[in-house]
């Protein structure tokens, strides 16, 4: 019988071997995977990724390793990464605005007054970025201030789609190094850092397309090592930034909340806001961009953009309002949740930074999931609460998406029901499981 080194070593070169598989897909100069039934054979690749990457998962969180374990962990992840950097993102173009909107921040322009074909830019375009922008003729940047931030720093430094892909990975690494300390807080083995430096989506995501998310994950992971070792003004400030780089981590806000002074992380969180949005105020409402817009043609405005009414209309109309409707419902039952993971005791010792990390992954999991973009990068961040917290059905999310890289069936339903249907499942089984045990009183809770 081989020892779980060898096994663990053994998974991880399967899953780069498939990884790189995938990548040899991939027709050179093309800006898509190459043709639609290679994309479907790529996305069948992942998969297979995915499913190795899970049994790695149930070896690590199972299993007493040794040691050595944890370099080739960690040596396996740089690989992986380091032969996807160098090609061209193919699975989707928004990094382009990235590089553009830190062309035009290096420019000393405001990235949230003109349309990339405006002609008061055009002395900015080149051929390897501008036609590559994607919504440039219609949209203006989406992207909050804090990530523009970063988009300002690589357009000054390196103003590619190299640099910017980079930059991504070493928010990546923050994220890791910052998951490495929680973990050691929390008496939890190093190895479990394997749930986000092996997940495929994660890999494809930010070191294949470079995508903004790696910049929030990095950020909301030094909100939770500041949290968990009780600074919690500076957590407050972590949290704030990494919101005004992707909204979604407002979802974690109560998590970082609980037994902890309120006034405190607010008040930070609140000067970081004001303090960044301050540099692109010139014009006005204009910094939300493209938001509002972008929901519309996301079909959250008519509901069908959501999963659940998408599957209703296939039975019945759905009534106008409908999307907004489903939006009340989600908001009402997620301030539920919120104000019930905030209000509930504090703890001490390593069970606190278990329970932050849990109450993240479960804050985090259900707005996205009530969300459900159809985009896969935007459940790659699910993976880093649970490197602490493993809940099957965030741990399911974090990686499974890989799927919605194609869409056969062209809508909202009955392809994403392969990924949600399973992780429903996977969440009632856990609330049942829950149910069924008898909770122990905590030694680390308070007396």
């Amino acid at each position: 019988m081989t020892s779980p080194l060898a096994r663990l070593t053994g998974l991880g070169l399967l899953l780069a071997l498939i990884m790189l598989g995938a990548l040899m897909l991939h027709v050179p100069g093309a800006d898509t995977v190459g043709s639609p039934e290679r994309a479907n054979i790529f996305v069948a690749v992942l998969a297979l990724g995915v499913a190795v990457y899970f049994v790695a998962v149930r070896l690590v969180l199972r299993t007493i390793l040794p040691p050595q374990a944890f370099w080739i962990i960690i040596g396996i992840a740089f690989a992986l990464r380091a032969a996807l950097l160098p090609s061209l993102p193919f699975l989707s173009s928004d990094i382009y605005r990235y590089v553009w909107d830190g062309q035009v921040q290096a420019a000393g322009i405001n990235p949230y007054r003109y349309l990339p074909v405006d002609p008061a830019l055009a002395h900015l375009r080149d051929p390897a970025v501008f036609p590559w922008i994607n919504r440039a003729t219609y949209a203006l940047t989406i992207y909050p201030p804090a990530a523009q931030a970063v988009f300002a720093l690589v357009g000054v430094i390196t103003p590619t789609v190299l640099g910017m892909k980079v930059a991504m990975v070493c928010f990546e690494a923050l994220a890791v190094l910052c998951l490495l300390r929680v973990l050691a807080l929390a008496r939890l083995p190093r190895e479990r850092v394997l749930l986000y430096a092996w997940n495929p989506l994660a890999l494809w995501s930010f070191a294949c397309d470079g995508h903004v998310d790696a910049i929030a994950i990095g950020l909301l992971a030094v909100a939770l090592l500041c949290r968990a070792r009780a600074r919690e003004g500076l957590a407050g400030a972590m949290l704030a930034a990494a919101i005004l780089v992707k909204f979604l981590p407002v979802a974690a806000a109560p998590a970082l909340l609980r037994g902890g002074r309120f006034w405190k992380p607010v008040l930070a969180g609140l000067l970081v806001i004001v303090l960044l949005y301050a540099p692109y105020l010139s014009v006005g409402s204009g910094v939300l961009g493209f938001l509002s817009a972008y929901g519309d043609e996301e079909g959250y405005r008519s509901g069908k953009g959501f999963w659940l009414l998408s599957g209703m209309s296939h039975l019945v109309p759905l009534p106008d309002g409908a999307g907004r409707i489903y939006l009340i419902c989600a908001a009402i039952l997620l301030g539920a949740l919120a104000f019930w993971i905030a209000r509930r005791p504090a703890l001490r010792g390593p069970a606190a930074t278990i329970a932050l990390c849990r109450d993240t992954a479960i804050l985090v999991t259900c707005t996205t999931a009530a969300a459900n973009p159809h985009y896969a990068w935007y459940y790659a961040w699910l993976a880093l609460p649970a490197v602490v917290a493993p809940i099957p059905a965030v741990v399911w999310l974090s990686a499974a998406p890989v799927l919605f890289y194609v869409d056969p069936f062209n809508e909202r339903f009955l392809w994403p029901s392969l990924v949600f249907v399973p992780a429903l499942a996977l969440a009632l089984r856990g609330l049942l499981q829950a149910r069924a045990v008898t909770p122990v009183p905590s030694p680390e809770g308070p007396r």
